[in-house]
Order: structure tokens, then sequence, then C-alpha cells
């Protein structure tokens, strides 16, 4: 299945990662770019961090450590500071 990410926008994936053993809880894509991307869903492996950041798609991977609201609120300020220039 496809997933369309809006140029310059910001979502998660968490809902989407159906692998137990997969290393991340969660993962925060950021399009900075102007045009939409289709990313696939649902997430199965850990190679698909890289397959979409070669689309030009910034990827950060969320770990049970990590605090999704701090790094999901970096990631929109930078996208918002990027809007606006």
């Amino acid at each position: 299945m496809k997933f369309v990410v809006r140029s310059q926008h910001i979502i998660s994936v968490g809902g989407y990662i159906v692998e137990r053993n997969f290393p991340y809880r969660n993962i925060i894509v950021v399009n900075k770019t102007s045009e939409d991307v289709k990313i696939e869903v649902p997430v199965f492996k850990e190679e698909w961090i890289e397959e979409h950041r070669n689309l030009g798609l910034e990827i950060i991977p969320v770990s049970e450590e990590d605090s999704f609201l701090t790094l999901f609120k970096r990631a929109k300020a930078e996208l918002e500071s990027i809007k606006e220039n």
C-alpha cells in the first residue's frame, strides 16, 4: 500500500510498523521537498528507512528511550523554519 506525504509536511508512521522485532517504536517522516512523495506502508524491515531516505525524505527513527514528542516538535520547528524562507 502507498501513502502520500505532501510537500513540506511531517507525519508519524508508528501505527504502520508491523514487525515485533523492529528496533523502533515509531518513525517520523519529514518531507522538506516541494513535491509530494509516496511511501510504502506498512513498515516490515529496517531497510525501509534507507529506501525512503533515498527518496529525499528525512526519516527519524524513534526508539524506546527517545521522547517521541520532543523529536516530533524539533522536526516540526525545523520544517516550519524552512517554510518561512
